[in-house]
């Protein structure tokens, strides 16, 4: 079939979905505060989203004749998310900060799939890709809304490498 690029980039993001639901979990269990009822069950629908996308973009990548990374190592390796120990010490707007600059990242990293996928013809993971990049989109924008900030991206510029 082909596919080279698009099939790492779908790799690149089973490692970095996995990486994120992995963040969102951890401010599912370290949030404290005044909004603590109505964002941790918030949380949850995060978890659930991402882990849609995740399925989806690993089975898309087997369809295509590619192997998805299937381990923790193999995701901490090649995940492009950073990775800290949990606190109670942060605030929840540093957390959602945290969250923000994630979501950022996954949408770049979507639109390079977007991208290579539609320069190799592969018409159905762009498809697919495009479908997932929408909600990761609302996603920044609630949560900046939450910061009391636009959703607008900000002036700094997001370089998306594809592990190998």
């Amino acid at each position: 079939m082909g596919y080279e690029r698009t099939k790492a980039d779908l790799n690149q993001l089973v490692a970095d979905l996995s990486q994120m639901a992995t963040i969102i979990h951890q401010t599912h269990w370290y949030m404290r505060g005044s909004d603590f009822l109505t964002l941790h069950p918030r949380m949850d629908q995060f978890m659930d989203e991402i882990n849609d996308q995740l399925d989806e973009v690993a089975e898309r990548l087997i369809t295509i004749g590619g192997a998805p990374y299937s381990t923790l190592s193999e995701f901490a390796a090649h995940t492009n998310l950073g990775d800290e120990p949990g606190t109670y010490e942060k605030s929840m707007d540093e957390r959602m900060a945290r969250l923000v600059e994630g979501y950022r990242y996954l949408q770049a990293l979507y639109e390079k799939g977007i991208e290579d996928s539609g320069e190799e013809n592969d018409h159905v993971t762009q498809d697919m890709l495009i479908a997932c990049k929408g909600p990761v989109e609302k996603n920044i924008w609630m949560l900046q809304a939450k910061l009391g900030k636009s959703p607008e991206v900000d002036t700094v510029k997001i370089e998306v490498k594809v592990k190998n």
